[in-house]
């Protein structure tokens, strides 16, 4: 096997939300700026079955449209294309949300309708999981979850049943800040990471639990909260950890669209938890790239990301994970 890649230190760590895919930074531009051929463009182009880059994609183009009305006219001019459709369906759910944080929280019938717009999507575009995953995210917003949610996740996982997003916005759903609590979100969490195929990023998703745990106790108690001592370290916090390096990392042949992001969790799960040897391996495999959470939930998160990248970095070689049967 080649030797761990080994990084330089250097100054400030990088911040692209489009994670290096400069087709889709462009088409965000573009849908700003009122133009939308550009997203025509990229999302007809997908391989079949492709379902990872195109939710990375629809994701951030909805972002970029939802304050403008860009999408809506890409739909008014041709109400049958399926991308168009996918692509409105999420704009809207993303401004619901947006709505929503103001304090203008919908009526079930907004939702209702934001929820049909979704459904048509999933009509038009009857093999595509995403149409699902706007309605698995919309869900969160129903003030007792919606009824169903549970037929959307069985039509979702039918199209696609390890889908990065989907299972991101389950977790949400099943956080005490909505629908759930601390112990469903990490049981929801472990059951997907134990049943992940070998090399997905899906073993992650404990250590998005785990922080998202955090964030939601430290905000309502403190950094001080009782039970938080171990929060990071516990004897199942690293098992988790290094269940992921063992079926990931050390067969992460795939790059998936929000690897960064799936990493920078990873390496701040590896940190926190004293395993800096560990952490200096997935550092070297972001090769700087950062994203503002988790590590923000305990501070500047800039200056948290350089301050461990450089402490892992004086840990000695890179630890490599094992791989199964070693």
């Amino acid at each position: 096997m080649a030797p761990w890649p080994r990084r330089r230190r250097s100054g400030a760590p990088v911040y692209d939300q489009a994670f290096g895919d400069r087709s889709l930074e462009q088409c965000r531009q573009d849908m700003v700026m009122g133009r939308w051929e550009g997203a025509r463009d990229l999302l007809a182009e997908h391989p079949p079955g492709d379902w990872d880059r195109r939710a990375h994609r629809i994701r951030l183009l909805a972002d970029a449209a939802a304050s403008r009305r860009t999408v809506d006219v890409w739909y008014a001019a041709d109400p049958t294309s399926p991308d168009a459709a996918v692509l409105r369906a999420e704009t809207e759910v993303m401004r619901t949300f947006a709505a929503a944080r103001s304090g203008a929280m919908p009526a079930n019938d907004s939702l209702d309708q934001v929820a049909g717009l979704c459904l048509r999507a999933g009509e038009l575009a009857p093999e595509d999981p995403y149409p699902y995953v706007s309605l698995v995210t919309l869900a969160r917003l129903y003030e007792r979850g919606d009824p169903n949610m549970g037929h959307w996740w069985k039509e979702l996982r039918a199209r696609d049943p390890h889908h990065r997003e989907a299972h991101h916005q389950a977790l949400r759903y099943l956080s005490p800040r909505w629908h759930g609590s601390n112990g469903e979100a990490n049981n929801f969490a472990w059951d997907v990471a134990v049943y992940a195929p070998v090399g997905s990023p899906l073993v992650v998703l404990p250590q998005v639990a785990r922080a998202e745990q955090y964030r939601h106790q430290t905000e309502a108690e403190g950094r001080t909260a009782i039970g938080l001592a171990y929060h990071w370290s516990g004897d199942r916090a690293r098992w988790d950890l290094r269940n992921a390096l063992d079926h990931w990392i050390a067969h992460r042949t795939v790059s998936y669209a929000q690897d960064v992001a799936d990493l920078n969790y990873l390496a701040h799960g590896l940190v926190h938890a004293g395993m800096e040897g560990q952490a200096a391996a997935v550092f070297a495999l972001l090769d700087n790239r950062a994203t503002r959470v988790p590590w923000s939930y305990s501070g500047d998160p800039e200056s948290l990301f350089v301050r461990w990248r450089d402490k892992a970095a004086e840990a000695g070689p890179p630890v490599k994970p094992r791989t199964s049967g070693a």
